[in-house]
């Protein structure tokens, strides 16, 4: 007697990584659209996905009675981290919202992204993560946690504005990151969904090498022919810098605990688990760099 093939959820559908792990999974790995499920607060705007056969479903994580009908008939369900980091305790509530309501809809396994270290990491919102990985531990439901590294693509955050003056102001100092791109990360969140493993697990997803502050420097000076120095200040400096440009506090404290950590060695472990969970090595930091110079050059 044949299994039925599980159904597949994606939260977060019309977010950039969301996005991309549908792609993964309708192009990269074949997956019939019949059998995927997404979710967003604008189905509108995931229409070309309705069009190819995907179901698409209306899901406010500010309304947790209404998560369960969103998530019904779902096997395996990837719930991508939310936005909501400018109330404190907001994104965990929703978070612990979605894992009862995974529960509460009969969904069997929960994918969940994550980040480095959750339980000791200096950046701002890593209780946000690790309460959320206990959420699931505390739960019914069998889960992966994806502890996603720092996107490449967050290098756009700083480089435009220190490329024009010529200065990248960091409270990072000698601290490595293991970048990694996030279109690796979105495929590897469509591996771990569309498996069949029901096994509780914590994979850290990496890059293959962490770099400093001013490894990326060298490289972008080099690849763009403009002079760029990495310039040491303090986080309290940072904090100070960041909201004379226009962050509000909450916000200039959430990027300066980046530095924080980055300093503090928080996002410089290395790992092969992409390479073991995906069956192919992540992008390299110099494949990357020259093929989105664009996105970090532009003012944003």
């Amino acid at each position: 007697m044949n299994t039925p093939s599980p159904t597949l959820l994606v939260t977060g559908a019309s977010g950039h990584l969301g996005g991309a792990v549908v792609r993964h999974l309708l192009d990269t790995l074949q997956v019939p659209a019949g059998r995927l499920i997404v979710t967003t607060r604008t189905p509108d705007t995931l229409s070309d996905l309705a069009a190819r056969g995907v179901t698409v479903r209306a899901a406010d994580f500010d309304q947790p009675a209404t998560l369960a009908s969103a998530f019904a008939g779902a096997d395996r369900l990837l719930l991508v981290s939310t936005d909501a980091m400018m109330e404190p305790g907001k994104r965990l509530a929703q978070h612990r919202a979605a894992v009862k309501a995974a529960a509460d809809a009969g969904v069997k396994h929960v994918v969940y992204t994550s980040l480095p270290s959750a339980d000791t990491s200096h950046v701002s919102f890593a209780p946000d993560h690790w309460g959320t990985e206990q959420a699931l531990s505390a739960s019914p439901l069998t889960w992966t946690v994806l502890r996603n590294a720092w996107y490449f693509e967050n290098l756009a955050y700083a480089l435009p504005g220190a490329l024009a003056s010529g200065e990248w102001a960091t409270s990072a100092g000698d601290g490595g990151i293991a970048y990694i791109a996030r279109d690796d990360l979105a495929r590897a969140a469509a591996v771990a969904l569309a498996s069949s493993d029901t096994e509780n697990r914590v994979l850290t997803l990496t890059g293959t090498q962490a770099y400093t502050a001013r490894d990326i420097a060298a490289r972008v000076s080099t690849l763009t022919g403009k002079s760029l120095s990495v310039v040491d200040i303090t986080p309290a400096q940072q904090v100070e810098g960041l909201r004379a440009h226009g962050f509000p506090p909450v916000l200039a404290d959430v990027f300066a605990s980046f530095d924080v950590a980055t300093a503090a060695g928080d996002l410089s472990e290395v790992t092969d688990d992409y390479a073991r969970l995906t069956s192919q090595s992540p992008t390299a930091l110099d494949a990357w760099l020259p093929a989105n110079l664009a996105l970090l050059t532009q003012a944003h």
